[in-house]
């Protein structure tokens, strides 16, 4: 068993929260498999695993707007991930610094 296995014991993906480092924004959510988590402990830089494309991505390969890792925290459960990224560039594929841009209206309770 190495080390990675405890996180994937409920399934083969696990939710990924991004946050800017010097912010606190969240930047967006991704899934890593086993291989994305690993890849991503080694090169320092966030990949994850595309569940439409069915295949590893390494963020900001293409466009330049990678994400330098900062600390990575596993949840109480060992089935969610926080990576505190240095963000270089946007994190959404719109352009957008965040991908938490769409306000949705809600009844506010007191």
């Amino acid at each position: 068993m190495t080390q990675l296995d405890k996180y994937f014991k409920k399934g083969e993906l696990i939710p990924a929260v991004i946050q800017e480092a010097s912010t606190g924004e969240v930047l967006m959510l991704a899934y890593m498999n086993k291989e994305s988590m690993q890849k991503t402990l080694e090169t320092g830089y966030t990949w994850f695993w595309s569940r439409s494309r069915q295949e590893l991505w390494n963020k900001g390969a293409t466009s330049g707007h990678l994400q330098k890792i900062v600390d990575i925290k596993g949840d109480c459960d060992d089935d969610t991930l926080l990576i505190k990224v240095e963000q270089i560039g946007a994190a959404c594929h719109t352009g957008n610094h965040s991908c938490f841009f769409n306000n949705i209206d809600f009844n506010k309770k007191d």
